[in-house]
């Protein structure tokens, strides 16, 4: 009788026995996956950052070497055209493939180097209409409004949005303490896309994209530069035809004065009048436009930079988004 009772509990104490180390088993391999998974986001975390502190310095790199062509280019002087050195887009090319060329090494690099490409252009920004002089000295400037107005009407756009935009502006740049303490006050837009501010949906900005920008200050128009859209918006009595002459007649020879431009499509002097048109031959305001692709990085920056003589000063970096694996983040403006 005592050993047919004691084969139970010597059952029980075995699976008890079992069961207690299934259940260490599986707490060790938790711990253990535990342990691994924060070793490999450690290693995960690290390998980020430091892609993404080359790529800064890659992309201030690129900044810098625009900067230099700007530089070299205002030492130069003369009119502002795409025939000069700045206006020659960089098409992707292979870091190392510089440095190898610079001292005269091989290219080959180890499989564990990341990779970088980097391409580019600069943009003159005083090729489009500044959205910036619809407002002079705390008013709405009639003659601009004019012009836009044009540009609008080529552009099939309605009318009532363009007054919608110069009352915001006017309304956003007003420096009065009143303006200022309102709730109401747009803020004021530094990028196209940031028009929507001001009550454009976001349509119009697709379509103004290509021919406005929005600048720190007001500028004018460079002929050298501007399309035959904005040629035509600028100039009251400039037809598409004109304008579009006018773009053929400077990529045979680039102006340099706005006389010249007159004498290319056989216009008197009222044509591009300092009375009626804001327009020029030279530009103090570009955009250089980098992207960089590292490894599975890909990042696109913009910075938008001043010109005056040999002296060229970023006015604002920012991180554009870039097809690729991840999204860029907004720099803040210097």
């Amino acid at each position: 009788m005592t050993r047919g009772i004691a084969r139970p509990a010597s059952r029980r104490q075995r699976g008890a026995a079992l069961l207690s180390a299934m259940l260490t088993v599986a707490l060790v391999a938790t711990f253990a996956a535990a342990a691994l998974w924060q070793q490999w986001r450690s290693v995960e975390v690290e390998a980020a950052e430091r892609a993404r502190i080359q790529a800064t310095w890659l992309l201030v790199g690129g900044l810098d070497w625009a900067r230099l062509l700007l530089r070299e280019d205002g030492r130069s002087g003369g009119a502002d055209h795409f025939g000069e050195p700045w206006a020659v887009p960089l098409e992707e090319a292979r870091l190392s493939d510089f440095l190898a060329a610079e001292r005269n090494v091989s290219t080959d690099v180890g499989p564990d180097v990341m990779e970088a490409f980097l391409s580019g252009q600069i943009v003159d920004q005083q090729s489009m209409m500044n959205v910036t002089n619809l407002v002079d000295a705390g008013q709405v400037s009639l003659k601009d409004m004019q012009a836009f107005g044009r540009l609008f009407a080529l552009l099939e756009l309605p009318q009532a949005q363009l007054d919608t935009l110069a009352e915001n502006l006017r309304f956003a740049l007003d420096a009065s303490p009143a303006n200022r303490s309102s709730p109401l006050a747009p803020l004021p837009p530094q990028r196209v896309e940031q028009l929507v501010w001001l009550g454009l949906p976001e349509s119009t900005v697709a379509a103004l994209r290509p021919h406005v920008t929005v600048l720190p200050t007001r500028t004018h128009v460079n002929l050298n530069t501007a399309s035959a859209e904005v040629l035509h918006a600028m100039e009251p009595g400039l037809s598409m035809a004109d304008a579009q002459r006018l773009v053929s007649a400077r990529e045979r020879s680039p102006f340099r004065t706005v006389a010249e431009a007159r004498l290319a499509i056989g216009a008197d002097e009222s044509m591009f009048s300092a009375e009626q048109t804001f327009v020029g031959i030279n530009t103090n305001y570009f955009e250089v436009r980098s992207r960089l692709r590292l490894d599975q990085l890909m990042i696109e920056e913009r910075a938008l930079v001043r010109r005056d003589g040999i002296d060229v000063r970023v006015v604002q970096r920012w991180r554009a988004a870039a097809p690729g694996p991840a999204a860029a983040a907004p720099l803040a403006p210097r």
